[in-house]
């Protein structure tokens, strides 16, 4: 189907565009004159937290080279030279010092430097912008209709795309990083666009899938940006400082191909060129009160919540996994992107897989299943959100892989069981709800990014205390009942039509 696949393709794309600049933020860092060894030399400000903490894990040498000196648990100096060291007549200068700055990395940006913060601060705004746009985009679909809004999106998302090759500033990276982010709701048009179009016993798998494999953009641009685009035009003689600038310009181009791919050869329905909003059921035309009477149900409250529990999750490690990876582990940027990219490929079939799930737990057990699904891809998604951030670099890199693409499969597959329920919460209000969960998700990485890992110094706690906030959420699944569904422990009162239908058709 076209519209499936224009669905799929653009928001790959705005997924690809979205987070295009986060493995390259190191290069951006570097760039704007950003990295702690830029802003402060280890020449003239040896006593910087960032130094004192630094250990080469590749080659096991510390700035500190003959240990450290500490008040509590603080590192306040590095300790003296040895007096052996210092009669040596064959000891070079460096080390007859007690520091050793030739061990410190190109851009030393670890966590609590400004550089850190300027990286952090900016995924914040990436994911902000986009909770307005997917707000809004519940009445602007119902106005105008999948194909225009999705096509708009991406024209106006590729104008800061391409803008981001002249970042010349931390101030204007927040601000670029900030209106791409508006191209992140064309989720919720995928979302709502793939309601229309499909029967009600197999939404949960093509919602899932369509979305799923729109993720996996997120996935892709961490290796498409690095191994593709930025390493292959460093390698032929391009500086890096503009070899990262002209690759931000493919996404963009990219952009506006799609847009106009989606203008001329997509339907907004099955049966209609351009929707109308009777086909939802709804009689009225849509009005901000939709949003008010929408978020008077409390369960619609704790979708928007769940959703920020998981795919709140997925943003934010979209925007920090990558930084990590190059920063606590020290891997070169090939090597952080690809397992960075090894989260979001995993949408290639785990969201589907939680759509799948919810759809044949339907089969089986009726709604409860669905809820049922939902809970358990949110309960294992904490435990191995945990688990992730008891790995330290201490241990081999495919540990971290290993419990990463864990994690992975239950954060995609709860993002899957969410949108198998969202279609049954409020069909008339189905664009508004569709809206307002999509805007959980991203108000989920907003939270994560200000409230775990921008003012937590410490490079795993955040990954151990947004574990809990995902488990949180998750116990709240009894809280879903509706009197024609049933909930999480009880059937249904009544059978209704929708159901039957369900249940009965075969597609």
């Amino acid at each position: 189907m076209r519209a499936f696949w224009g669905s799929v393709f653009s928001f790959f794309l705005a997924f690809l565009g979205w987070f295009a600049l986060a493995p390259l933020g190191l290069e951006v860092a570097t760039s704007i004159n950003m990295c702690e060894n830029q802003k402060f030399p280890p020449a003239e400000y040896p006593l910087r937290p960032a130094y004192l903490k630094y250990k080469s894990l590749k080659t096991g040498l510390e700035y500190c080279q003959y240990g450290k000196v500490k008040d509590g648990d603080t590192i306040t100096d590095c300790a003296a030279v040895p007096a052996d060291v210092m009669s040596s007549a064959t000891a070079t200068a460096e080390e007859k010092s007690p520091y050793a700055p030739s061990v410190l990395a190109k851009c030393v940006c670890t966590t609590g430097t400004e550089c850190n913060g300027m990286i952090a601060n900016a995924g914040v705004a990436a994911v902000a912008s986009t909770i307005f746009v997917r707000i809004a985009l519940g009445t602007l679909l119902e106005r105008f209709g999948p194909v225009n809004v999705q096509a708009s999106l991406l024209t106006f998302g590729a104008f800061w795309v391409a803008m981001a090759a002249a970042i010349s500033a931390p101030w204007n990276y927040a601000l670029i990083r900030f209106f791409i982010g508006c191209a992140g709701a064309t989720f919720v048009t995928n979302q709502f666009w793939c309601s229309l179009m499909f029967a009600p016993n197999v939404i949960g798998t093509a919602n899932a899938t369509a979305a799923g494999w729109g993720n996996l953009g997120g996935g892709v641009t961490q290796i498409f940006m690095i191994s593709v685009l930025f390493n292959p035009m460093t390698s032929s003689g391009m500086e890096a400082d503009t070899a990262w600038r002209v690759a931000m310009i493919v996404p963009a181009v990219l952009f506006v191909i799609t847009a106009a791919c989606l203008k001329l050869l997509c339907w907004d329905t099955p049966t209609a060129k351009r929707f109308d909003v009777s086909v939802t059921g709804k009689t009225k035309k849509p009005s901000l009160w939709d949003y008010v009477e929408v978020c008077s149900d409390f369960r619609v409250l704790v979708m928007i919540m769940q959703y920020s529990a998981c795919f709140g999750t997925e943003l934010a490690m979209n925007n920090q996994l990558a930084t990590h990876f190059r920063t606590y582990f020290q891997m070169d940027a090939a090597d952080a992107s690809a397992l960075a990219g090894a989260f979001g490929l995993m949408n290639l079939f785990a969201r589907s897989l939680g759509g799948i799930t919810s759809d044949i737990l339907f089969k089986y057990m009726g709604f409860r299943g669905r809820i049922w699904a939902q809970f358990l891809s949110l309960f294992f998604e904490a435990i191995f959100l945990f688990c992730f951030g008891l790995v330290d670099n201490s241990q081999p890199w495919y540990v971290a892989l290993a419990v990463l693409v864990c994690f992975s499969l239950f954060v995609q597959m709860a993002e899957g069981t969410s949108y198998g329920i969202v279609p049954f919460m409020n069909r008339p209000q189905l664009a508004v709800v569709s809206a307002l969960v999509g805007a959980g998700g991203n108000l989920g990485a907003v939270i994560a990014g200000f409230c775990f890992y921008r003012p937590i110094d410490d490079p795993l706690l955040p990954f151990q205390v947004h574990a809990g906030y995902v488990m949180f959420w998750a116990l709240l699944s009894p809280c879903y009942y509706w009197a024609e569904h049933g909930g999480m422990f009880h059937g249904p009162k009544e059978v209704t039509s929708e159901i039957k239908a369900a249940e009965e058709t075969k597609v």
